[in-house]
Parts: C-alpha cells; sequence; structure tokens
C-alpha cells in the first residue's frame, strides 16, 4: 500500500512539471506556427527564399545542434540506453528550425519540434530530482506523451505513443501513469493557453459488416505500403544526400532549390507546409489521386535534405487523401476511408497501431474504432520492420515470418 502511494505521488508530481512544460512550449510553437503559416500563404513569393532558410537552418545545427541533430531518435536512444542529460538548446534549435521550414516553404509536420520539445524540457529535471537510470526513461517517455497529446488534442493517444513507439512487439507497462498523467495534463495546459486543434467529420457512419470489413482490411494493406514506402524514401533521400552533399548546410539549400522549382512548375502550393485544408477536403469531397503522391514526394525531399519538422502531420495528409482516392474504388464513403487512411498510414509508417487507433476514436468518435482499429492493424503488418524512426528497437517480429 505504501509503494503504491510513494509511486503515485512521485509521478504525479514530476509529470505534472513535464506537462506543464511541454504544453506551454506546444503553445508557443503552435501559435508561432500559425503565425507563420498565415504569412506564407500570404506572401508566396516567399518560397524563392527557401534555399536560404535551408541554408541557415543547416548551418545552425552544423555550428550548435550536431549533438542534437538525430532529433526524435536522441531521444529514443536515450530511453533504451541511458547516458547523459539531453542538452536544452534542442527545444530553441528545433523550433527555430521548424518555424523557418514552414515559413519558407518546406513540406514537414509538427509532431517532431513538440516531441522533442517535451523530451528535452522533460529531462532538465533529472538533475533536479536526482533521477536514477530507470527514472530518467519514464521521465522521457512521459516527456514524449506530453508533447505529442498537447500539439494535437489526443491525450490518450499522446500517452500511448510515448510507450508503443519504442519498440516493436513491447510496451513499458512501468510508465503508464507518468505518460497518461502528463500527457492529459499537457494536452489542459495547451487549452489552458487558449489552443484549438482541427476538428474532421467522417460523416455518415458505415455498420459493420462482412463487405466492409474486407473493403478496410484491404485498404489497410495500401495504407502499410504507403508508410513503408514513406519510411524507406525519407531514410534513402537523406542518406543519398549525406553521401553527395558532404557540407552539412549545402543538403537544405540544395533540397529548397528542388521544391521551390517544383511548386512553379506545377502552380500550386498545396504540397507545401502542414496542408490542413487539403486533409479537411479529403472528408468531404473527391480529390485528385495523385495528391497523396504530390504530398509524399514533397515531404521527402524536405525531411531528407535536412528541414526540421516531423513526418506525422504529413502521413496524415498522405493517409487522408490516399483514402480519399480509394474510397471508390472500395464503395465505402470519403470520409471515412480518409479517416481510417489518416490514422493508418502513420501506424505502418510509425509501428504505433495501438496509439493511432485510439487517435481515431478522440478524432472521429467511438463509432469509427471497429474498422479503425483494423485498418490501423493491417497496415502495421504490412509496413515491414522499417519506420521513421530508426532509433526504434524490434523486440518481435510481426508475424511468425521475418521481413527482409
Amino acid at each position: 500500500m505504501i509503494k503504491p502511494l510513494a509511486y503515485l505521488l512521485k509521478w504525479t508530481v514530476i509529470a505534472s512539471v513535464v506537462a506543464a512544460l511541454a504544453g506551454s512550449a506546444s503553445a508557443l510553437f503552435l501559435y508561432a506556427l500559425d503565425a507563420a503559416t498565415n504569412w506564407r500563404q500570404a506572401h508566396p513569393a516567399i518560397i524563392w527564399l527557401l534555399p536560404l532558410a535551408g541554408f541557415a537552418v543547416g548551418w545552425i545545427y552544423l555550428h550548435f545542434g550536431r549533438s542534437v541533430e538525430a532529433g526524435n531518435n536522441l531521444l529514443i536512444d536515450e530511453i533504451h540506453d541511458p547516458k547523459q542529460v539531453v542538452p536544452l538548446r534542442l527545444a530553441p534549435l528545433v523550433l527555430g528550425g521548424t518555424i523557418v521550414s514552414h515559413l519558407f516553404g518546406a513540406s514537414v509536420g509538427r509532431e517532431g519540434t513538440a516531441v522533442q520539445m517535451g523530451g528535452a524540457l522533460a529531462d532538465q529535471l533529472t538533475h533536479l530530482f536526482r533521477l536514477r537510470h530507470e527514472d530518467r526513461r519514464i521521465l522521457l517517455m512521459a516527456g514524449i506523451s506530453a508533447g505529442f497529446a498537447s500539439v494535437f488534442g489526443t491525450p490518450l493517444a499522446g500517452a500511448i505513443f510515448g510507450l508503443e513507439v519504442l519498440a516493436i512487439g513491447r510496451m513499458r507497462y512501468d510508465a503508464i501513469f507518468p505518460c497518461m498523467l502528463a500527457a492529459i495534463v499537457a494536452d489542459l495546459a495547451g487549452m489552458a493557453w487558449g489552443v484549438h486543434h482541427m476538428h474532421y467529420a467522417v460523416g455518415a457512419h458505415v455498420p459493420v459488416g462482412a463487405l466492409p470489413l474486407l473493403a478496410v482490411m484491404a485498404a489497410g494493406i495500401v495504407f502499410g505500403l504507403a508508410g513503408m514506402a514513406f519510411a524507406k524514401a525519407a531514410h534513402g533521400a537523406s542518406a543519398f544526400m549525406k553521401r553527395h552533399i558532404a557540407y552539412a548546410p549545402l543538403r537544405p539549400l540544395a533540397g529548397g532549390v528542388v521544391i521551390a522549382l517544383a511548386v512553379w512548375v506545377i502552380g500550386t502550393d498545396r504540397y507545401i507546409g502542414l496542408g490542413i485544408p487539403v486533409i479537411a477536403d479529403a472528408f468531404r469531397q473527391p480529390l485528385a489521386p495523385w495528391d497523396s503522391v504530390g504530398k509524399f514526394l514533397f515531404t521527402v525531399a524536405s525531411l531528407g535534405s535536412g528541414f526540421k519538422g516531423g513526418e506525422v502531420t504529413p502521413l496524415f495528409y498522405i493517409g487522408a487523401t490516399l483514402g480519399n482516392a480509394l474510397a471508390p474504388l472500395l464503395h465505402l464513403p470519403f470520409g471515412l476511408l480518409a479517416g481510417l487512411g489518416f490514422v493508418a498510414v502513420f501506424a505502418g509508417a510509425a509501428n504505433t497501431p495501438i496509439a493511432s487507433t485510439v487517435m481515431a476514436i478522440e478524432l472521429f468518435g467511438p463509432e469509427i474504432a471497429p474498422y479503425a482499429a483494423l485498418a490501423c492493424v493491417v497496415s502495421y503488418l504490412f509496413s515491414g520492420h522499417t519506420g521513421i524512426y530508426h532509433a526504434q528497437r524490434r523486440s518481435h517480429a510481426k508475424t511468425g515470418v521475418e521481413h527482409k
């Protein structure tokens, strides 16, 4: 009785502090991100300065951020093998780098920034509370959960994400309470700062039946293959740039040139930035079938060349528009398939089917749960063992047969 109570009190204090820091940082980030996005949309010609912005971000990271350049993977590595406290400069570097990337037109997300800020701020408490290695692991997981929850407004999914993302086939149950409390309080902290999150409506729900279930399974396979392709393409693009361009700041400069020219050639900016308006449209009306491919290519070029941000919101875009394209083929409503693609491509790319299923319920309502669970699990099974986080470890094979 005494030990559980002491554990509860200890982690209530620590997780609450982590949540307040992460939730406030996410609120600052989201306000700055909205301002940067609005400015870019009002001044579309700023895309031509993207190469210079990329060079600046690359130069700053080269001279001040080498030890934190791994970002999310640094946090995951520190949880697996605790060595030293994550430098606090990770938070302002990734915040500034992401805002600059969005301001000038890179196709990046926001989850990576919030997670890295949450983890870096949380880890500063290691010395304050004199935490052991095992407690520090839990502290970092709580920071990840708090960052994810507060940037998307999905506290339950955020908590599970912090537990599930570390290793394929294993979850750390000793961290459930700190991650859950940190995620819930961080979301509340964000709302206290006036943060509002985008809501999507899937429309009419389809009763669970044999044919819809088979159709969702087929869609899940496509979503999983898309998630695997994205992860491999992003890693491959990064390796290619590092192999052929030795001086780091020149990589985002080159990527910025390609992206700016591509925007000019195709005559639209729908594939840069977060792409929230296009995601919203995917729930309401048929879109061009190549929208998912466009976002895929722009995001791979942006992240692969070194722009800062995250992968998750672009994966939401890719999944929602891919689901939109599949809807007529599978005879299911646009809104339903867009919602399933939204979470299932992410589930496959990040190897987090449980967090993705819970996210679907939080975002779209409980009625979508059976289809979301099926789509996310099938996507996870068909996405191989290569995810967007290369520090993620494999505890168990997804099936009885190893993927190559």
